[in-house]
């Protein structure tokens, strides 16, 4: 069974024969939705969603005026989708590697120049990209990712000209989506998205929070002579030995495992696949000072953490949790929170927005950020990537709590952004006002959208577009 809902992926196959403060601009979803009405598997524009009001740490009160617009997106994941240093195989397997084939993958750059189209529109005077711009840690990677939000031509190619994957249409396993003839059909997809395009680029200053992706290939594991060896070789695995017992939630491939099944060479049936030295893996102070350079952030250092203001009324904290030998879970050593800790003094009667990839709640080693952040009375959020969802939750605290947010990536449905607005309120406090920004509807990009949509593992069936009040919400403090 290709990698898509059936029954939708038929409706589709016989459809495709027949508040106070300024209006937001751009896609906002507060003008319009996508929705599938008819349960048909076809998205159509629908009518905005309105601002929830959350009033867990506050009473409403009247937006009186703007302090601060910004905007965030994450977990972009571009990638090279020809790479040999990928494993779409694993994708069988479910549970832990149920990411690792997307029908939509090709189409990672795309995605993300039409998500820069959409928040140019919305003229913030930051953006936050809060981790996985890329998906394998790779320099070709790097060089799209880095195209698009600078404004230019960029290249999506790699390896020979056309694709070389698991998506060609003579590809035989079942597995696969293949959009040259698998329903719905796309023909000429892939060919369309190898080729080279342009990029307005952000007009806004720019900040990244570094994740996983792209300090770890595929996410997991730390890059290593012999993974560099994969990436740019000329043989691709397309299917494990069958002697090498995985499981849905086995997190043996990783790690010292990965570098036990490389020593006899790839481990299972492979093909030819056209070579690039382009491919090859970033170790962590080179993928560092690639993406303070790009965004002038500027520092030096092991992690890329720095704070910086969002005009005179806010300042923005970044905080690097992100392992450097293996896993996708999260860490922060004691430095890293006494570093914290001096920011916060610093930040002084501003109010402040912390950023992270993963989410401060879901490591053992964020409680000791979080306790500060409970003792300072100006934390107005901590925003998040990684997880793809989108989630809003307030956190009780002794100086007035506040909210705990993450976004949806731009890699799974929905594929969207997120504005914030800081707002003060006619009863003297403040209110934070999100809002998800829909990327436009650029032709590759809105396929991607289509097929995320149908994805049997993707965003849609685990409801990471999340509640009406984890999306559009005006949030109290």
């Amino acid at each position: 069974m290709r990698r898509l809902l059936i029954t939708l992926v038929v409706a589709m196959a016989a459809l495709s024969g027949c508040g106070g403060s300024p209006a937001p601009s751009g896609d906002s979803t507060l003008k319009a939705t996508w929705v599938d009405p008819g349960r048909s598997g076809q998205l159509q524009r629908g009518p905005g969603e309105a601002f929830v009001d959350r009033t867990e740490l506050a009473p409403r009160s009247r937006p009186v005026k703007q302090l601060a617009l910004f905007a965030q997106f994450t977990d972009a994941h571009v990638r090279d989708e020809e790479s040999p240093a990928r494993v779409p195989f694993l994708d069988r397997y479910g549970g832990a590697f149920s990411s690792t084939f997307r029908p939509q993958e090709a189409l990672s750059p795309q995605v993300l120049v039409s998500t820069v189209r959409a928040i140019d529109a919305m003229q913030p005077q930051a953006v936050v990209e809060t981790g996985d711009l890329i998906d394998s840690d790779q320099r070709n990677e790097l060089d799209q990712a880095l195209a698009v939000l600078h404004g230019g031509e960029v290249n999506p190619n790699s390896g020979a000209p056309g694709y070389s994957g698991v998506q060609s249409r003579g590809d035989p396993d079942p597995l696969y989506y293949r959009p040259d003839v698998d329903a719905p059909r796309h023909p000429g997809l892939l060919a369309a998205a190898e080729r080279p395009f342009g990029s307005p680029g952000l007009n806004s200053p720019w900040y990244p929070v570094v994740g996983n992706h792209d300090l770890l290939a595929q996410g997991e594991v730390a890059p290593t002579p012999a993974l560099d060896a994969v990436a740019t070789g000329s043989r691709r695995l397309l299917q494990l030995d069958p002697s090498i017992r995985v499981s849905e939630d086995d997190e043996r491939l990783a790690g010292r495992e990965v570098a036990r099944l490389l020593a006899g060479g790839l481990p299972g049936r492979t093909t030819h696949t056209p070579p690039d030295p382009r491919r090859r893996l970033l170790r962590p102070p080179e993928l560092l000072a690639s993406l303070r350079a790009a965004s002038h952030v500027g520092g030096s250092g092991p992690l890329l953490r720095y704070s910086f203001d969002i005009g005179p009324s806010v300042r923005a904290i970044v905080l690097d949790s992100v392992r450097r030998d293996q896993g996708s879970g999260g860490t922060l050593g004691a430095g890293q929170v006494a570093w914290l800790q001096s920011e916060l003094a610093r930040a002084g009667r501003r109010w402040v927005v912390v950023f992270s990839h993963q989410a401060l709640t879901t490591f053992p080693e964020g409680q000791p950020a979080l306790a500060l952040l409970d003792r300072d009375p100006h934390v107005i959020a901590a925003v998040a990537g990684d997880s793809h969802k989108n989630r809003i939750e307030a956190r009780h605290a002794p100086a007035g709590g506040y909210w705990l947010i993450t976004t949806s990536s731009l890699a799974d449905y929905p594929q969207q952004a997120r504005a914030f607005r800081l707002v003060s309120t006619a009863n003297g406090r403040v209110a934070l006002e999100t809002w998800m920004i829909d990327h436009d509807d650029g032709n590759l990009a809105g396929v991607s959208r289509e097929l995320s949509y149908l994805d049997v593992q993707g965003g849609r069936p685990q409801d990471f577009a999340g509640r009406p009040s984890d999306r559009n919400a005006r949030l109290y403090r």
